[in-house]
């Protein structure tokens, strides 16, 4: 299945980026339509790596030279774990990512009383922006600008999480041939809890019935790993992501 999730993401990334050029340890990626959407403009490390960090910098610097941040994607973990402490010295964060895929029924005990609906893609715009500003405190209009017509390539249905009318959690799908993956999970801080999670999870779920793989992307060393397991979500492939911001 780790085959599988890999030709997943790679293809994501094929269908967003214009310059991909080959190197001698994998591919660079750039996007010159979105060159400060991190997950479009990166390194690509697809081999065992023999080299150190000083030489991963070094090309890195070179391969995204004038954009504001460096990013570099393993997809051999046991050659990015390695270089972790080495890269966090140097100043770059990092996150393990677990690439989950649903295998059996969400278990009963997550079950939830909510309301969740198919809705337009900008009805969640304000929860968009929230999950922005937790994960990457940045410039919010261009992000949320970006985001958009990113998910515009894509066949992409979102699904609200609503109470008392209005939209407090969201969940967002993206369907290619027979394979979807859920990308977002996200539910305001101020009504978290009581399953609300769980819930918009399950009905993401439930609208991919049919699809021969569902996938989910997980930080392999968070919580939310765990909730998606009790949903049936079993790990195929763990990868690692290194990135520093510049200035």
């Amino acid at each position: 299945m780790g085959s599988r999730a890999r030709a997943w993401h790679h293809a994501e990334q094929a269908a967003v980026c214009d310059l991909v050029s080959p190197w001698a340890h994998g591919t660079v990626l750039r996007s010159s339509l979105h060159p400060h959407f991190y997950d479009f403009n990166l390194v690509r490390v697809e081999d065992d790596y023999p080299l150190g960090v000083a030489a991963l910098e070094a090309f890195a610097n070179e391969a995204l030279a004038g954009l504001a941040h460096r990013r570099v994607d393993f997809d051999v973990i046991a050659a990015a774990e390695p270089l972790r402490a080495a890269l966090a010295a140097a100043g770059w964060t990092s996150m393990r990512l677990a690439w989950m895929r649903h295998v059996q029924p969400p278990s009963p005990a997550t079950e939830a009383p909510a309301t969740v609906e198919e809705v337009p893609y900008d009805a969640v715009a304000e929860l968009r922006l929230a999950w922005h500003r937790e994960e990457l405190p940045e410039e919010d209009a261009r992000f949320l600008a970006d985001a958009r017509a990113i998910a515009q390539r894509f066949e992409v249905r979102v699904l609200a999480l609503l109470e008392d009318e209005r939209p407090v959690g969201f969940a967002q799908l993206r369907f290619a041939g027979e394979s979807a993956e859920i990308t977002h999970v996200y539910v305001d801080p101020d009504h978290r809890g009581s399953g609300r999670g769980a819930a918009v999870t399950k009905a993401a779920i439930a609208a991919c019935q049919g699809v021969r793989d569902l996938w989910i992307c997980a930080d392999d060393e968070g919580r939310p790993k765990q909730l998606y397991a009790r949903l049936g979500f079993r790990p195929a492939w763990t990868a690692m992501e290194y990135q520093r911001i510049l200035g």
